[in-house]
């Protein structure tokens, strides 16, 4: 594993891009070989399993919860995770506020937007994710702190059109940060990329990206 953690963050390095180890259903041992080298962004998709894993590991990670995320699960995770990558709706924008004023923080997330050919993937539109920025509605969410966008391309071989839908993302990112500099302030992330797309994904603007079975080989079902 040791290896493969070099690897990939040697082809991060020439970036400067930040990477979440994606640690779903990986247990403790293996996410502990990676903190004792000194990394400590994990990324996980199940909110009992992220849960049981900050109860049971050091409390210097930073947990990113990279899944699709139920607005009554919200809480569960709200005290503790340290950024929300896949915020895909108003309400669970606004239950997410909810959560973090009842544990007096404010809650870093990114904005999901649907870039995919498939509809099988979540996110707000390029249009709505605008829309968003636009209204007053956002100034009252004082407990959320939207820090970019995230996306998640095809599931295809064709790296072209990959290419082609992260170069879109890129591009909105750039726009929203032009067009909404006030509610667009804290923008800093934008997490594109894993393992079977992320060099593409670093190479068209990504400096946030999730990686999973480049770090810890074939991922297998376990228990914590």
């Amino acid at each position: 594993m040791e290896e493969r953690y070099t690897k990939v963050k040697a082809a991060l390095a020439p970036y400067v891009a930040n990477l979440v180890a994606v640690s779903k259903l990986q247990s403790i041992e293996s996410i502990k070989v990676l903190y004792n080298l000194g990394h400590r962004d994990f990324g996980e998709n199940y909110v009992q399993e992220c849960v049981e894993k900050f109860e049971n590991l050091p409390k210097d990670i930073r947990w990113h919860f990279i899944g699709h995320l139920q607005s009554n699960k919200v809480k569960y995770i709200s005290p503790f995770i340290h950024l929300i990558h896949g915020v895909d709706s108003l309400k669970l924008l606004k239950e997410i506020n909810k959560q973090a004023l009842k544990c007096d923080r404010v809650q870093s997330v990114l904005i999901q937007i649907h870039i995919a050919n498939e509809e099988t993937k979540f996110g707000f539109s390029f249009e709505e994710a605008e829309a968003l920025f636009n209204t007053a509605e956002l100034v009252n969410l004082k407990n959320i702190r939207i820090e970019g966008f995230m996306g998640m391309a095809s599931f295809s071989e064709d790296m072209n059109l990959i290419r082609g839908e992260f170069r879109s993302l890129k591009s909105s990112y750039d726009q929203i940060k032009r067009t909404y500099p006030e509610n667009a302030k804290y923008f800093k992330f934008l997490s594109m990329g894993m393992t079977s797309d992320y060099q593409v994904a670093l190479e068209e603007g990504s400096n946030l990206v999730r990686i999973g079975s480049a770090i810890f080989g074939e991922r297998k079902k376990t228990s914590i």
